[in-house]
């Protein structure tokens, strides 16, 4: 398990945002970052991975990407 999706966390200022998790998913996200800091020698925490998390998500789903260049007026050629 060499490829997590996050392999580090950018150091931009944070807006606060306050969630509610369901158990399940807040015990991987301590497995997760876990695992960062067991392959990454980095010390994570799980409320650090929650945005790169969301960030990837966003970035990887195609209908929202292409629905946010419709919506800007961009033109991808």
């Amino acid at each position: 398990m060499n490829n997590l999706k996050i392999s580090s966390l950018p150091d931009e200022k944070p807006v606060r945002l306050t969630i509610d998790l369901p158990a399940p998913v807040h015990r991987d996200l301590l497995v997760y970052a876990e695992a960062m800091n067991a392959l990454h020698q980095q010390s994570v925490t799980p409320q650090k991975l929650v945005a790169p998390m969301i960030e990837k998500f966003m970035l990887s789903d195609r209908a929202f990407l292409r629905w946010r260049q419709k919506r800007s007026g961009v033109s991808s050629s």
